[in-house]
């Protein structure tokens, strides 16, 4: 256990940040589900509905610190490679 009031605090704001992640990085995996599913249905409009919101919570998870920059812009990139490939063999 920490002795210092200084590591007591900052035990205190990890146990908080680490919740605040998984917290994030749970709604983000929901909504790459659910883009996932619409890309497999290959159903444009549910494509196009949540396209935009996986891509927004990418950024917002990385500009957070989860993910690093590289990471999240692989990940985008990966996801637009497969709606495009849905859409057009639609």
């Amino acid at each position: 256990m920490p002795n210092s009031p200084s590591e007591k605090k900052s035990m205190r704001q990890n146990a908080v940040r680490k919740l605040q992640n998984k917290t994030r990085m749970s709604a983000l995996k929901t909504q790459n589900k659910k883009l996932l599913a619409a890309i497999e249905e290959k159903n444009v409009e549910l494509i196009d509905k949540h396209l935009p919101l996986t891509v927004k919570l990418i950024d917002k998870t990385a500009a957070k610190g989860i993910f690093k920059k590289n990471n999240a812009s692989r990940r985008k990139s990966s996801l637009m490679k497969k709606a495009n490939a849905a859409k057009a063999g639609k």
